[in-house]
């Protein structure tokens, strides 16, 4: 697959995840997930501290992953795979990370790190529909 499809498809994806990331967990889980912190305080940074940049680099790179994975490797360019793809990748990416965190730090109790696991795969598997279904676009 060409590299120009891959990347559209990425920025496309990311761009689809960093307002999924705003709708799950700026409007949907905020005031639970507050909720699930753990003993650490002052490790997130409000809307006024954030570093944007950081966060759409950060969101428009798991796009590319998924672009990247899809593309170059698999050739998913069905809405439905790419979902079902996304989904265990983003199950198994956000159990890692999440529990690693869980282990090692304060951030966050054992419920929210369950829902943070659940919340991750499931924008994962639309970003995955996402990305194969830019990439399948004129075939």
């Amino acid at each position: 697959m060409s590299t120009s499809k891959i990347l559209i498809a990425g920025i496309v994806s990311g761009v689809v995840y960093f307002f999924l990331g705003w709708i799950v967990y700026g409007m949907l889980l905020s005031g639970f997930m507050e909720g699930q912190a753990g003993s650490a305080t002052g490790v997130y940074r409000g809307d006024d501290e954030m570093i944007w940049w950081a966060l759409i680099l950060g969101s428009l790179l798991y796009g590319l992953l998924f672009a990247y994975i899809f593309g170059h490797w698999t050739n998913i360019t069905l809405p439905v795979t790419g979902a079902k793809a996304g989904a265990v990748i983003g199950l198994l990416v956000g159990a890692s990370i999440d529990f690693m965190i869980y282990a090692t730090t304060h951030i966050i109790n054992l419920t929210g790190t369950l829902v943070d696991v659940l919340a991750y795969g499931a924008m994962s598997a639309v970003v995955g529909a996402v990305a194969a279904w830019m990439l399948g676009r004129g075939k």
